[in-house]
């Protein structure tokens, strides 16, 4: 059977195959590889301006070669390798075969080729070519796209700043709220949750076997490698690799960071789901209606429907991603001794739940695109909630001291359907300043909202 997309065991690389295309470049084993490949030729590079008297700096012409052998990598270079690997049994060992084969016939560099992985473990290389591709996932995809939602949430608050809405806590009417203002709580949230995953160091080591440079030093024992793989993996590129070093470490970098970046891209997921079902809930109460598109069917019987789906896809692959990160997040800091290859299977999902998060995210922004407010459904919900005013009634009965104040509210409006004119009744009969009396009478659900307006506007 010929791979498609017809026949993809995920549907990241079936159904939604399209809306991955960003991300497919960096997370995949091509990915992978390619970042490989920018290690060994970074690490190969620097060792030729260590001063080595075995190893005399590169030309620039030798230089630009290496370099052109990273920004030019392609798929075809992508199978060279999977087919070396295809006889070694190790696709760390591919890449340097691989990387060996494209210096022949430039004599400088077949003169060099042992340097090619010097003193590296695996490790080395496939730790900074997992930290290479979270950062350019991460920077590239993940946050334009979570930047992109917060800004349409941030537009949508301004834009319905002033606009009523009851409130439902424990699914019962409550004090009135805006529109704008619940999408300014969402985007207060957001705006933390995105700066705690652009927070994140995105951390390398290359310290050898079990962390200790012991190979290094058997060959120049003088020699300061400690400071040298930090100025590796330090530097920008392409003198270095950008990244931040990481002084301790057995076989394998611990994977802490992993672990945070991936817990606060869970956290943010999470944020993402509280708001769409909160969406999903006011687009069946009537509050949004969703925008028509032409040959579009909601239903395959009830030809009416024009169903949440965006909203329901986003949902259920937030929570394929947090699954997904939340193992990972638990398992990779974890390995026995010094090395096991627990987390070389694991660490290849990574792709698969930053993939599932950039869908989720897709489907958010597609569905919030095609959000209209119906600000009738809002008044009429507001207008038949005149209970909410409880609140501010009693509230100014207790300012005057006007005794049982709740308790009186409690027995006009508990369990009952309240009119406006019970209320001004009762307001009519408190012993309240003049002013007072007439600002409640004047109060309705609909102006009952605090600073919700000037708390969204602000955001």
């Amino acid at each position: 059977m010929n791979l498609s997309p017809l026949n993809a065991l995920s549907p990241l690389d079936g159904r939604y195959a399209a809306k991955l295309s960003s991300l497919r470049p960096l997370m995949s084993e091509y990915g992978y590889m390619h970042r490989r490949v920018q290690v060994e030729v970074t690490w190969f590079i620097a060792l030729s301006d260590a001063g080595f008297a075995e190893f005399a700096p590169l030309s620039e012409a030798d230089r630009a070669y290496l370099l052109g052998l990273v920004a030019d990598f392609d798929e075809e270079d992508c199978a060279a390798i999977k087919a070396e690997e295809k006889i070694t049994n190790h696709d760390v060992k591919a890449v340097e075969y691989w990387i060996k084969k494209q210096f022949a016939g430039r004599p400088a560099l077949e003169k060099a080729a042992e340097f090619v992985h010097f003193a590296c473990t695996s490790e080395d290389i496939n730790n900074t070519s997992h930290a290479l591709q979270l950062r350019a996932g991460r920077d590239t995809v993940l946050l334009p796209q979570l930047d992109t939602i917060i800004a349409k949430l941030r537009a949508m608050a301004h834009q319905y700043a002033a606009v009523p809405m009851l409130s439902r806590t424990h699914g019962q009417t409550a004090s009135p709220t805006t529109v704008g203002k619940e999408l300014a709580n969402v985007v207060v949230r957001l705006d933390a949750a995105r700066a705690a995953i652009a927070g994140v160091q995105i951390l390398a080591k290359m310290n050898g076997a079990v962390g200790n440079y012991n190979a290094h030093l058997s060959a120049w024992p003088e020699f300061d490698w400690e400071a040298f793989s930090r100025q590796v993996v330090q530097a920008p590129e392409p003198r270095g690799l950008g990244l931040t070093f990481q002084p301790y470490s057995i076989q394998i970098e611990p994977h802490d960071y992993m672990a945070a970046l991936f817990d606060a891209t869970a956290r943010a997921n999470t944020i993402l789901i509280d708001l769409a079902r909160d969406i999903w809930g006011y687009v069946s109460l009537g509050y949004f209606k969703q925008k028509l598109k032409a040959g579009e069917i909601g239903s395959s019987t009830m030809p009416h429907k024009v169903n949440p789906i965006d909203f329901e896809n986003a949902e259920g692959n937030l929570g394929l991603a947090n699954a997904v990160l939340k193992h990972l997040a638990e398992k990779l800091p974890i390995s026995r001794w010094q090395r096991d290859l627990t987390d070389s299977t694991v660490l290849r999902n990574i792709g698969v739940a930053l993939g599932y998060a950039a869908l989720a995210y897709s489907s958010l922004m597609t569905g919030l695109n095609k959000l209209e407010l119906n600000e009738e459904a809002l008044a009429a919900d507001l207008d038949a909630a005149w209970e909410v005013l409880a609140e501010p009634i009693q509230t100014v009965m207790r300012r005057y001291g006007v005794p049982g104040a709740y308790e009186k509210l409690k027995e006009v409006t508990r369990g009952k359907s309240v009119t406006a004119e019970a209320l001004h009744q009762l307001i009519r009969s408190l012993d309240i300043p003049a002013a007072d009396k007439e600002r409640l009478l004047a109060m309705t659900p609909a102006s009952y909202v605090g600073k919700a307006a000037e708390l969204a506007r602000r955001v």
